[in-house]
């Protein structure tokens, strides 16, 4: 990655509003904008805190499962086929006690679990925190996820620097406070440590708020190439050598 001609890479951050506790609905959700993605030629399509329940953290005690679960299959199966890095959100058993997860899905390897290592207060009495960074490296980059509120945390994202990464993907569900706070955050990290940073954010009610969308991505430079809107689901694709940013509609394509 650091010779004279950089390899690209399209990545994809999914908005969309889960099925509440419904994560059969929400798989076929899923599998819905991966095609969509694949089709388009992304190499890497990711999606919001928990979004294969909802964030709902009164409900993930019940809802919470591991990353051997069968259900989860099927994703093994589309990166396979389709040659693509899928992140996907899920409450994980720990303990007595529950993570804020993240299952990741590689072609023809073993998949990884991630758990969000830096919980908010209210987060406390549902979650406990994990204890590991997943780092995933490709052929162009290393990236790695970051959960919401630790996504706003600044030595999260100097930790991922200290390990060479050039790309952070922010899983959220964040209501407009925080979308406030990540909007003048996310393009400092990206300028400070010359790394991408793409974001995917839930839109719709999450627990007791509102989670307003507005999914983005900022070069290494920090410039904003492009976000969505408050209200629309979608994939936000960009091109990291390029720079070149759409949106896809799964519903027109």
């Amino acid at each position: 990655m650091h010779g004279d001609k950089k390899l690209s890479m399209k990545i994809s951050a999914v908005q969309l509003q889960s099925f509440t506790g419904d994560i059969a609905s929400n798989i076929a959700k899923h599998l819905d904008f991966i095609k969509v993605a694949a089709a388009q030629g992304a190499d890497l399509v990711f999606f919001p805190e928990l979004s294969l329940t909802g964030y709902e953290p009164g409900l993930v005690q019940a809802l919470a499962t591991d990353i051997t679960d069968p259900r989860l299959d099927i994703f093994q199966q589309y990166s396979d086929t389709h040659n693509i890095v899928i992140g996907v959100g899920l409450p994980i058993p720990a303990a007595s006690k529950v993570q804020i997860g993240m299952i990741w899905f590689e072609p023809k390897t073993p998949r990884h679990s991630y758990a969000k290592q830096q919980l908010h207060s209210d987060e406390l009495p549902f979650f406990v925190a994990g204890d590991r960074q997943l780092v995933l490296t490709t052929s162009a980059h290393k990236l790695v996820p970051a959960i919401c509120y630790e996504s706003l945390q600044p030595n999260h994202a100097d930790h991922a620097a200290s390990l060479g990464v050039d790309v952070y993907l922010a899983s959220v569900a964040k209501p407009a406070t925080g979308m406030a706070k990540a909007i003048l955050h996310y393009p400092a990290i990206a300028r400070q440590h010359n790394m991408h940073v793409i974001m995917s954010d839930a839109i719709g009610p999450c627990d007791n708020f509102t989670s307003v969308g507005q999914s983005a991505v900022w070069n290494n430079q920090g410039e904003l190439l492009m976000q969505m809107d408050s209200n629309s689901e979608g994939i936000l694709m960009v091109d990291t050598v390029s720079g070149k940013a759409n949106v896809y509609d799964p519903a027109f394509c």
